[in-house]
């Protein structure tokens, strides 16, 4: 069988036509509404425009001389406006979200093509729709929940090893993502709490071989954090050795050294210990502490 080509007449070629240039309606959409392939609109709408300055006689610029003055004129604030509005576009700088709430569909005086052009934004990026399942993530998430509770100090790699032990394919990117929008993190020693200053005083090590038979013979002192709803607070503890007994605690929102004396003058009032140990961290080697030791 021999293919018919199909005829459209001038009034079916100027509505579609005059339809993708109001910018409502994708090319796929008037396409699929029309039976018209989408080239072949694009192609209308091309005709269109160029047709469009034509439509208007100029016998009516001959009739009034300052017709083409008053157009020149209008042509060179036009092009200045082009101008300022590039400058804009360039200087303001809109996320893509941000650029689609501010287009009016059913303005009356521009289309919606027209707004996409001066927000500087394309109309695929204006009309597309995400086609998102967040159900798998949420799955993801109360097992991370449950899992974290039962092993805190599991970080990115030991939660994807475990997970993947589980059954669920996922990389390390999908668990750091999730686990920062959970609010999780390790609790492990982290990097540059244990900072020290040249001009400090470093005590040797007095533990080497040493047997701890009975309480006050060492005290030990640590820092640690507490991580909160925004944010974290600093833990110093003083403990005996022996007991393993708490002596004293204080927090602090900073690493200075004015909250671990604070503990150790709690510390002192119970009792004092034969030997004081601790990391050689700057607030504890400062002259601070050690001159109250």
């Amino acid at each position: 069988m021999r293919n018919m080509r199909r005829g459209h007449d001038a009034a079916f070629k100027a509505k579609v036509a005059l339809e993708a240039l109001r910018g409502e309606k994708t090319l796929a959409q008037l396409s699929s509404e029309f039976g018209v392939h989408a080239n072949q609109i694009r192609q209308w709408r091309k005709q269109l425009l160029e047709q469009l300055p034509h439509l208007f006689s100029d016998r009516r610029k001959k009739e009034d001389g300052d017709r083409e003055e008053l157009l020149l004129e209008l042509y060179q604030q036009i092009g200045q406006l082009k101008v300022e509005l590039d400058w804009l576009k360039k200087n303001l700088r809109f996320s893509v979200e941000d650029k689609r709430t501010l287009v009016e569909p059913g303005h009356a005086m521009i289309l919606v093509s027209r707004q996409c052009e001066l927000l500087g934004l394309s109309r695929s990026a204006y009309y597309y729709q995400a086609q998102r399942d967040d159900s798998y993530n949420l799955q993801l998430m109360n097992l991370l929940d449950e899992q974290f509770t039962r092993a805190p100090f599991y970080g990115v790699d030991r939660m994807t090893a475990w997970l993947n032990r589980e059954g669920y394919r996922v990389n390390p990117k999908r668990v750091r993502r999730l686990m920062r929008l959970m609010g999780l993190e390790a609790i492990c020693p982290k990097p540059r709490l244990s900072q020290s200053t040249q001009e400090h005083k470093k005590y040797p090590y007095l533990l080497r071989d040493l047997v701890v038979d009975r309480p006050d013979r060492v005290w030990y002192a640590d820092i640690t954090y507490i991580r909160m709803l925004c944010g974290f607070v600093y833990l110093v503890a003083i403990m005996d050795w022996f007991s393993r007994y708490v002596l004293a605690w204080e927090i602090s929102t900073a690493l200075d050294t004015g909250f671990c004396l604070r503990a150790l003058e709690k510390a002192l009032g119970f009792s004092k210990p034969d030997i004081f140990n601790t990391d050689e961290e700057v607030q504890f080697t400062s002259m601070e502490f050690t001159g109250r030791l």
